[in-house]
Parts: structure tokens; sequence; C-alpha cells
């Protein structure tokens, strides 16, 4: 980010500049206190479980002498010095949204010549990545980090963009109605791509019309100028559905698509081949990263940067550096052992997909395959047919050993029958399946392992590469 004035901070967030001299200047947003320096403006959040302004008096003694506050009775006295070096104190109504001013604030401030916003039920991490090195082959380009695609993380990453930025590539995520929608009131995009309506969140959502509904919430800020990119693949996201005020463009494998996805060659942990066919023109496309899905995914990506003058074949040559965010589908090795580490969350589509890439996966002759499948979250009443659906899926793809993990998982053993009780395996906890790890798998193996966050199966993942 560039240096702010106190000033410039205190107009941006609507707040009152209650101690401190408004001529200051920060340098660096810090939310976490232990990480709180000089030159640092301090936002105190209030979590589920903690409350930022409880650790005021710990910022203060580390040097940062500007906050933004809003419970004033946790400031503490020696705050008020009224001697030079003073903390400068901005009071406003909830911090968190006056981050999301700032944020917002911030964005006017850069040389912006697009802002895109990614959501949808699955692949949007993957879809922001492809984007920002497509985008990157020509512009000066931002995107969250990692998993940052929420109220606090969103604006986060915002702050850290620099200030000569010219695309703004953003995630945006949600568990329920209305959050989207704040978040594209902070970043108010002009391209918006929607990469999938699945069943994620379905439990506080109610059904997948819901879902389709808070996804929509993307385009809140549109107008004529604005255009929205769609999986056209999905069945939810019909140009009918998604109409609006605004441009649609369709992705997918359907002949009508504005940008047309064919022969599609998965080549398992060493990546993809396919051709993209748009404007009467045919383009090879040669994918580094794996999974048959992210076809789609790059080619969304394609679509959003045409629409600020990259040409394809540019944009397909950023993806020969594209590094996708750890935890999806992320190759990992030890020895002879191989393990397609896709640990960061999952839904029926994206556990197909990863089971696609396991049995595309090639290695040594006589190598085993295995599936480690946990439970999928937040589902709710339709978490019972996911799972089964997910199993017989499994079983039509035959791995040589399934192994379900988790209480719902139970489901995915049951639809796998068909692979016979010797090689289907069903344990209650993650924990049960580490102690008896030893034992089920080989050097040789490879092995998927995929479930929802809550699972924690990374600790399989490590435990797996540490004892073999």
């Amino acid at each position: 980010m560039r240096p702010f004035t106190v000033e410039e901070i205190t107009k941006a967030v609507g707040g009152t500049l209650v101690s401190g001299d408004s001529e200051n200047i920060v340098y660096n947003i810090c939310t976490d206190s232990r990480k709180a320096k000089p030159g640092d403006l301090f936002f105190p959040l209030k979590g589920e479980n903690n409350d930022g302004h409880d650790f005021l008096g710990q910022v203060l003694e580390a040097g940062c002498r500007t906050v933004v506050v809003s419970d004033e009775s946790k400031i503490p006295k020696q705050a008020f010095a009224a001697q030079p070096g003073d903390a400068d104190i901005i009071t406003v109504e909830n911090t968190t949204e006056a981050l999301q001013a700032l944020a917002a604030y911030y964005l006017d401030c850069l040389p912006l010549k697009s802002r895109i916003a990614v959501t949808g039920s699955v692949g949007k991490t993957s879809t922001r990545d492809m984007l920002y090195y497509a985008a990157a082959t020509s512009f000066k380009t931002g995107r969250n980090p990692k998993n940052f695609n929420n109220y606090f993380g969103l604006p986060l990453s915002v702050m850290d963009f620099e200030p000569d930025t010219e695309v703004a590539v953003l995630e945006m995520g949600m568990a329920s109605a209305g959050e989207i929608e704040t978040l594209a009131r902070i970043a108010k995009p002009d391209i918006a791509v929607i990469t999938n309506i699945g069943v994620s969140h379905i439990e506080n959502l109610g059904s997948r019309e819901g879902i389709l509904k808070a996804k929509l919430e993307v385009t809140c800020c549109f107008d004529e100028n604005s255009t929205l990119i769609i999986n056209a693949d999905n069945d939810m996201l019909t140009p009918e559905r998604v109409k609006g005020p605004y441009r649609v463009i369709t992705v997918g494998t359907g002949e009508n698509c504005d940008y047309m996805i064919k022969d599609v060659c998965d080549f398992g942990d060493k990546g993809i081949e396919y051709t993209l066919c748009h404007e009467g023109k045919a383009y090879p496309v040669r994918l580094p990263v794996p999974g048959a899905h992210n076809a789609v995914n790059a080619s969304l990506a394609v679509a959003a940067v045409g629409l600020i003058g990259i040409a394809p074949e540019t944009a397909i040559k950023g993806f020969g550096q594209a590094e996708l965010t750890e935890k999806r589908l992320n190759i990992r090795k030890q020895g002879r052992i191989k393990v397609i580490d896709d640990t960061y969350n999952a839904c029926p589509e994206s556990m197909k997909s990863a089971l696609n890439t396991l049995i595309s996966t090639s290695g040594e002759k006589g190598v085993r395959k295995v599936a480690i499948l946990g439970d999928m979250f937040e589902l709710g009443k339709e978490s019972a047919s996911s799972h089964l659906e997910v199993g017989r899926y499994a079983g039509e793809k035959k791995p040589d050993l399934l192994i379900a993990v988790g209480e719902d998982a139970r489901y995915i053993a049951e639809g796998a029958a068909s692979l016979g009780k010797e090689r289907v395996l069903h344990y209650e906890t993650r924990e049960a399946l580490e102690k008896d790890i030893d034992r089920i798998i080989r050097p040789t193996d490879i092995i998927l392992v995929k479930a929802s966050r809550g699972m924690e199966m990374e600790k399989t993942v490590n435990k797996i590469l540490k004892d073999k």
C-alpha cells in the first residue's frame, strides 16, 4: 500500500480523530496485535472468540501509534498523555466496516483499468489464480493471497496492493446471503466470473436457487458497461437465469458458447491439454496444473482478460507460470510415494474431479491408486445423498482402494460398494485412520486425500509423507 496521513484515513473511514496528529503518516495495516510495529495502522477487529480491543495496550507498547477503535472504554489511559508522539486514535462505529471503507477508498485511488471479481461454489480460487497470471502478462496485477476472500481477508488483500496496480483480481467467498454483496460494494467490479453453482453452503441458503441468488450479488454494482462471465456447463448458470442490465459471456463445451472448450486431455499430475475456440479461431492450451476441471477455470480467465485487451494466445502463455494456491490438487512426493493433496475443501463436484485426476495420474507398474475421501460439510439435508453420489462415482472410477473418513463418509463407502469389501474401508475419525495408516499404505502408492477443511486431513497427508 502507499502511505496514508491520519487525516486521510479518518475521512476515508468516516471516523473522528479524538487524539493525536492528523498529519502523522502510516505505512502498513495491521490486525494482529502480535505483529504491530511503529508506522502501522491497527484495526482491532471483533471475531467470534476474540476482540482486538483487548490488546490495544500491547499494540501501543510495541510502538504502533495509530489505531481505529469502536470501543473507547478499552483505550489505555496512557494513550492520552498529551505529549508529542501521543497515539492517533480514530473512533468509528464498527472497525470491520471501517477497514472495508478504507479498502474501497484505496481501490478508488489506484490507477485501475479493471476490477475483476471471482466467485462460485467450487473453482473460484483456481480461477482467481489463472486470472492473475493471465492479466499479469500485460498489466500490474493484484489478487487475494491464499483464501483471503471474506469480510476481513478481501479488504486486507486490497490494502496490500502496490500503488501502481492496474488490474485487481478479487475472489469473493460466502457462507450466507448478503456476504458477497458486502464484498462487491467494496470492490465495485466491472467484470465478474461465476465458476459454478453447487451445493456448498446449501445448509444456510436452502437450495441451489438460493445459492445462485447469493452468488449473483456480485453484480449488485453492475451497469450496462459491466460484464458477467459464466460457466455455461453448469446447469444453474444459463443466460436466462443470470440476465440483468449487463453483458453475459458464456464459457463451456457447448457449441453456442462464446468460448468453447473441446478435446480435453487429462494427464493426471502432469496437467491437461485442450482446445479453446473463440470467434472462429482455435487456440491450443497446455496447463501445467492437474485437474480436467481447470480447462473451464482457465477459459473463464481467458474470457475475462479478453475484455481488457489481452489476446487469448497471450493469456495462455501466462498460464505457463501458473502455480495454484496450496492444498488444491497439490502434488507432494516422498521417496516413491505420491500424494495428491486436495485438503482445502470439498463438495461433490470437486470430489469427482479429484478422483478423475487420481485415475489419470501415471505411476510405476503395479502401482495402487488410493482415494482417501473425508466428510463434506455444510450440505444440510443433501449430505447423505451427496456422499452417496460421490461413492457411486468412485465405484465407477475404480480406485484400487477407497478409504472413507468421517461420520457422513460412511455413505461414500456405501455408494462404492460395487468395488467389493476388500477395496473399501470406512473410519469414523481421521485419528482412527492415522493409527492404521502404516499398515494400509504401500511405498509406491499414488494417494488422493480430499475432504472439507474442518476434517483437517492435511494432518493425514503429513503423516503419510513423514512415515514413508
